[in-house]
């Protein structure tokens, strides 16, 4: 099998669908089988995109959160289970250890609406010391008491930033680069505010939105006002915000591999699947391929290729990829900065180059009028026209209707209408070219996202 080929052919095609503008690399023990960059870094298409350019990780970010708590454990500075009440006494969440941050279950409310109404109120973008404000402020209840679930918490891995910082005595940007990053020879990364604090970074591949009243134009996701967290919450840390490049991040996994500046066993306690008080591994039910979480990474156990530590960043602009098989020794990472065209074209492209990691033939990549199902019965069709009730959601469907016999739906988002075709995919099933997510119809309405929706009359 020639891996190089293969991903090489299957990021040229990627592209050509809209469906992947950035850096790739993946290495097997220890030897780089195929890296690259493709497609354009900034807003105006006139810089080539560069193996070197830097990428906002979003969520990737947690690990280098954990790795940093992981480091003042060993110096006895915290204990992971610690109470955050031991750190931020106002805090109005008894019993949340730094444990269950660390696993995504302590139940703390989301900070995001709260920093952004608070930007918009005092005209500045709040700094990551904001989180313990918000945690004693907003009134927000407890989503559910500690170690009770599972629930992604970008709320945890702030108050672990502040925490780190709180112990350490230093800004948390400060200690990730002198305690991680520059031990890790990663001199590339970095935690950047740069919008809040009006930083021009070399080598960065700037994130790109499709407008979603016109989903053919991009938009750097500043510009965008569908987009506005990128900017109101640009002052956060521990969640997202690092700054690197597959380069640097291949240096993090031969690093890691090393053991020299995370210990053997800190890192066995990183990929440990954390536990609920029933016992129950820590991990997302809706999750189809079964993976735990444990600090700052996402864990399977592989029948075939053993232990696999991964974790996704996306953030506006932004949807990156970072897999590692530990008993293996392999790595695959993928950093891209343009908001994919076509969702389920990026979507087998992704599945398609972890298959190929994993030494099997690839599913080709296809784009959904490729999976549309051809010459379909229309006739139930009409049935399904009309209007439906959503909620206070930030996205709904207003209404379902037929045109030049094809279906749309009419679209809401942030108070910005559009309509967009629905393309069948199976019996009752439809997809939109640029959103995640099937939309079902049965008797009892239409379903998005796992959340059933009836038409407007019905009883």
């Amino acid at each position: 099998m020639d891996k190089k080929k293969m991903m090489e052919q299957l990021v040229q095609k990627a592209h050509a669908y809209g469906a992947f503008t950035g850096t790739w690399l993946y290495a097997e023990n220890g030897t780089i089988v195929s890296k690259g960059a493709i497609g354009w870094s900034d807003p105006l298409d006139t810089i080539p995109m560069r193996e070197e350019c830097v990428f906002d990780l979003a969520s990737i970010s947690k690990q280098f959160t954990a790795a940093a708590v992981m480091l003042l454990r060993r110096r006895g500075l915290l204990d992971l289970d610690d109470k955050i009440t031991k750190f931020f006494p106002a805090i109005p969440h008894p019993n949340v250890t730094i444990r269950h941050l660390l696993t995504h279950t302590g139940g703390l409310p989301d900070y995001k609406d709260w920093y952004t109404k608070k930007a918009m109120e005092e005209n500045r973008i709040l700094g990551n010391d904001a989180i313990v404000r918000f945690l004693c402020e907003s009134g927000e209840a407890a989503v559910f008491a500690p170690g009770e679930k599972w629930e992604y918490s970008n709320t945890g891995f702030c108050l672990l930033a502040q925490i780190v910082e709180e112990v350490s005595g230093v800004p948390f940007e400060d200690f990730l680069r002198d305690n991680l990053f520059e031990p890790a020879g990663m001199h590339a990364t970095r935690v950047y505010h740069r919008r809040k604090d009006k930083l021009t970074i070399d080598n960065l591949a700037y994130g790109m939105v499709l407008g979603f009243d016109n989903p053919d134009r991009y938009l750097l996701a500043d510009d965008d006002p569908m987009c506005e967290e990128a900017i109101t919450c640009d002052g956060v840390s521990g969640d997202g915000l690092v700054h690197s490049n597959i380069l640097d991040l291949y240096t993090w996994d031969r690093v890691l591999r090393a053991g020299t500046v995370l210990t053997g066993e800190e890192q066995t306690l990183m990929y440990t699947p954390g536990r609920l008080n029933n016992g129950e591994i820590a991990q997302d039910p809706s999750d189809e391929d079964g993976c735990a979480y444990g600090f700052g990474w996402f864990v399977e156990q592989n029948p075939e290729h053993g232990l696999i530590v991964c974790h996704s960043g996306g953030w506006p602009g932004y949807n990156n990829w970072y897999r590692r098989c530990i008993d293996e020794d392999r790595v695959l990472i993928r950093l891209c900065c343009r908001e994919e065209r076509d969702a389920r074209a990026y979507d087998s492209f992704c599945r398609a180059l972890v298959a190929v990691a994993d030494d099997k033939e690839p599913e080709p990549i296809k784009t959904i009028e490729e999976l549309a199902i051809p010459n379909p019965d229309k006739s139930g069709w009409a049935a399904i026209c009309g209007q439906y009730e959503f909620g206070e959601e930030p996205f709904r469907i207003d209404e379902i209707c037929m045109e030049d016999g094809d279906l749309y739906a009419n679209t809401l988002y942030r108070g910005m209408h559009t309509k967009r075709r629905l393309y069948p995919l199976g019996e009752h099933i439809f997809g939109i070219k640029d959103l995640w997510g099937d939309i079902t119809f049965d008797e009892n309405g239409l379903t998005l996202w796992g959340e059933t929706h009836k038409k407007t009359g019905d009883q």
